[in-house]
């Protein structure tokens, strides 16, 4: 894979907490349209690995570039004002307001009217960008088919509508790179198949690169491009999701067999 094509690298990040490693020297690059899967089991330090990259954490070791730039040292709200989204493992949506004001406030580092053209709202350009920036929350409404609870209180959603409203909000951030964090998780069949159809359009139609975390195999091997694996922090497998699912290390890792020896360049896809 060519680091020009490369809209995230993330380059020998480690991640201690203390004695404990989270994750040990991980080296990884995720190229520009392409929907790429991180799985491994429970503990493994996938989400740990989405934490570094989305600014959550800072890694103890390494570095992580973003579109060639090395967004390490930034905080989360810079990496999403450069176009880094991402939904969570447990919900993080606002409550206590609707629907369409969650997904407006993905919309936040996108406003340019600052305060003084906030207190001239009637009169001046603020209400006119409000308005365009409601115009594109609509569509994604329309996209994720969740029309007919844009107004419901978010609280008061059934589980899978508030993971497809979570996607919604950090697609409202217009990322050009999305990460997802078990959008699956807790779904059932019909609400999985819908998400994996969701996320694919995303990233045919939309453009966006997509980075996903997800438990069901089914669904990773269905719609990834390239896997990478991880267990106890460590990098054991990367590449074509049927070549990975039948590495030996991998079988190891998820279903107890015996390790069988495997060469680097094996373990590299």
């Amino acid at each position: 894979m060519s680091a020009e094509t490369a809209v995230l690298e993330v380059e020998r990040v480690s991640l201690r907490f203390g004695g404990v490693r989270a994750l040990t020297e991980v080296s990884f690059a995720v190229q520009r349209g392409e929907i790429f899967s991180i799985i491994g089991p429970n503990g493994a330090g996938k989400t740990s690995m989405v934490n570094c990259i989305s600014g959550r954490y800072r890694p103890t070791e390494g570095r992580i570039l973003f579109e060639g730039r090395d967004v390490t040292p930034l905080r989360p709200n810079r990496r999403a004002a450069l176009g880094i989204g991402r939904t969570f493992q447990n919900l993080a949506l606002f409550g206590h307001m609707t629907v369409l004001d969650n997904i407006m406030v993905g919309r936040h580092h996108l406003l340019r009217a600052g305060f003084v053209r906030g207190m001239a709202y009637w009169f001046g350009g603020a209400q006119r960008e409000e308005l365009a920036h409601r115009r594109e929350v609509e569509e994604i409404i329309d996209f994720l088919e969740i029309q007919h609870v844009r107004k419901a209180i978010a609280g008061t959603l059934s589980y899978g509508l508030r993971k497809r409203v979570e996607l919604a909000r950090a697609v409202a951030l217009k990322p050009s790179l999305i990460l997802l964090d078990e959008p699956m998780a807790g779904m059932n069949l019909e609400e999985k198949e819908d998400m994996a159809r969701f996320i694919i359009d995303l990233n045919q139609e939309w453009g966006m690169t997509v980075l996903m975390i997800e438990h069901d195999m089914g669904v990773v091997m269905d719609i990834s491009h390239r896997v990478m694996v991880l267990d106890f922090g460590r990098k054991i497998a990367e590449g074509l999701p049927e070549q990975v699912m039948a590495h030996p290390q991998v079988r190891s890792a998820y279903l107890g067999e015996a390790d069988a020896a495997v060469s680097p360049a094996e373990i590299d896809g």
